[in-house]
């Protein structure tokens, strides 16, 4: 599995800043909905429950909100940049300005842990996120996404 294979070119958005993380949510929702054809109120509802389990930022200014959605059966993904950072409860306790979101069927088990596990894997190379944090192109976000060394799976 590669990044190319859950992300697209439409799925990739910089935006200014967000005020809230249920704002954030909101942007992650509209931008499957624009992207997947997702409904956004379900992909909001999905990724509110989730936190609420406990927060997904993982630190470095970095998070993987991730859930589960009935009405899909691949995994997908949206990524978002933000221009100022936003709390996001992270495990470092820093604010978060970039968030790969995972949106995986109910069934996925192994599918959606080999996302999760290669979406963690790029975001941890320190070179692809300061590239990332130093473009604001959603076509530039997404190739430094795609052709980050970090985006095929062992």
């Amino acid at each position: 599995m590669q990044i190319v294979d859950i992300l697209q070119p439409s799925s990739v958005r910089s935006v200014a800043s967000i005020s809230s993380k249920k704002r954030l949510f909101q942007e992650l929702a509209d931008l499957a909905e624009s992207s997947h054809g997702l409904p956004a109120s379900e992909v909001f509802d999905a990724l509110q429950d989730r936190e609420s389990l406990g927060p997904t930022g993982v630190g470095q200014g970095v998070a993987l909100p991730h859930a589960r959605l009935d009405s899909l059966d691949t995994v997908v993904a949206v990524f978002l940049r933000l221009d100022k950072a936003v709390d996001f409860d992270s495990a470092d306790r820093q604010p978060v300005d970039l968030f790969f979101c995972l949106l995986a069927p109910p069934d996925a088990g192994v599918e959606h842990l080999k996302a999760l596990a290669l979406v963690s894997r790029t975001m941890r190379v320190s070179q692809v996120c300061a590239k990332l944090r130093a473009n604001d192109d959603a076509s530039t976000l997404f190739t430094i996404l795609t052709d980050s060394e970090g985006s095929q799976a062992a």
